[in-house]
């Protein structure tokens, strides 16, 4: 895995860039975006990172790459995703890449980050909102942006959920079978966390996901979409034409304990094999023990390294290590911790693309929040590659 860090000096734009490219078959690229302010409103920042996005693509190590899933984080979701859509349907940037906005503020100063998602050598299409790409008999679906604007936090999650599902069933899948990941926004978490999780855990028991069986890897964290009248915004994907047995899930007793313990429904790593490569997803992970008890409370310093322990220690269980670490999302409850997160981070990851915004975690007392996706090389004839 090659890591790159880019700079468009008249754009004012950084890119930071894993590159996973086998000898043979899909190249797979994970990027961070990050906008110097320059003092300008929001349109000018927009257009100047899109433009590196452009220019990204042009690059001799992501030549004949398209993105398949881009997710902005804006400082006014509101007020900025409409500018976003409108620029998407202008010039139809968003029809093959499924696209994903919400109000989790880049804590460096600017008003948006991204994070891109490339491929190469898929085929990509596009079903009333629903991105596959498909590829050696997999399919992988990609469904952003979902969000109701009536009823309480439970009952928009609770719509989203069927909602999906029917959208899954019309593709063949299932959510009990097919969906590895899930991404949970919840306006003022610390107040409608709660509706949401009950919903969720009504909801799987009627897919047939219990404790005895599994959950879905996820981050439940806060975050404002563009409606106002939306309590919960719901991110997803899914994964067809898998053996069972190229799916395990990642649990690190060590040092974390089962999430139904403390009655959320959520697994803590999933891992993904192919015959060329493993895809790891680690859920929203935070500074917790394996009694499920907040650790260091108010300590963001021993917080943020119990994280990274806790992160470590799934990645090991999934034959991995932090080297293989492809992006990171950082969500900070304080902004005023974003200095000293940043340089721990920076001396930690000084390779690896990383954003860190302001989205509280669903406990008042966590101070900080990361999830990651990690990709290994690996050589098992038993399964067919990426």
């Amino acid at each position: 895995m090659i890591k790159d860090k880019i700079y468009f000096d008249a754009l004012g734009v950084s890119i930071e860039l894993t590159s996973f490219q086998p000898n043979e078959g899909i190249c797979e690229q994970h990027a961070i975006l990050h906008v110097e302010p320059r003092g300008e409103l929001f349109s000018g920042q927009y257009e100047r990172i899109c433009e590196a996005e452009q220019q990204l693509l042009t690059l001799p190590q992501t030549l004949g790459c398209q993105t398949i899933f881009k997710r902005y984080f804006l400082s006014d979701s509101t007020n900025q995703q409409p500018l976003i859509e409108m620029k998407n349907e202008s010039v139809n940037s968003g029809q093959y890449c499924s696209v994903s906005c919400i109000q989790q503020a880049p804590l460096d100063g600017s008003k948006i980050a991204a994070w891109l998602y490339l491929v190469h050598d898929m085929e990509v299409v596009n079903h009333d909102g629903l991105v596959i790409a498909s590829h050696n008999g997999y399919r992988h679906l990609w469904k952003m942006g979902m969000h109701e604007h009536k009823g309480d936090s439970a009952w928009q999650t609770e719509s989203l959920l069927i909602d999906y599902e029917e959208t899954l069933q019309r593709h063949g899948a299932t959510l009990a079978d097919n969906c590895i990941r899930t991404w949970f926004y919840v306006r003022d978490v610390d107040t409608q966390y709660a509706g949401m999780v009950k919903a969720r855990r009504e909801n799987f028991i009627e897919q047939g996901l219990t404790q005895d069986t599994h959950y879905i890897t996820s981050t439940g964290i806060g975050g404002l979409p563009a409606d106002t009248r939306a309590l919960v915004q719901l991110g997803t994907y899914a994964l067809i034409g898998f053996e069972p047995e190229q799916q395990r899930y990642l649990y690190a007793k060590t040092h974390l304990n089962s999430t139904y313990e403390y009655g959320v429904t959520f697994e803590r790593g999933t891992v993904m094999e192919y015959g060329d490569r493993s895809h790891i997803y680690i859920s929203g992970t935070a500074s917790i023990n394996n009694k499920g008890e907040v650790v260091h409370v108010g300590d963001i310093v021993k917080q943020t390294h119990r994280m990274w322990e806790n992160v470590e220690a799934l990645l090991t269980e999934a034959g991995s290590t932090m080297n293989d670490i492809a992006q990171i999302i950082v969500y900070l409850r304080d902004t005023a911790d974003y200095a000293i997160v940043k340089q721990m981070f920076d001396e930690k990851f000084p390779d690896t693309p990383y954003v860190i915004t302001l989205a509280p975690v669903c406990r008042p007392t966590w101070l900080i929040e990361m999830e990651c996706v990690a990709l290994s090389e690996k050589h098992d004839t038993k399964f067919r590659c990426f």
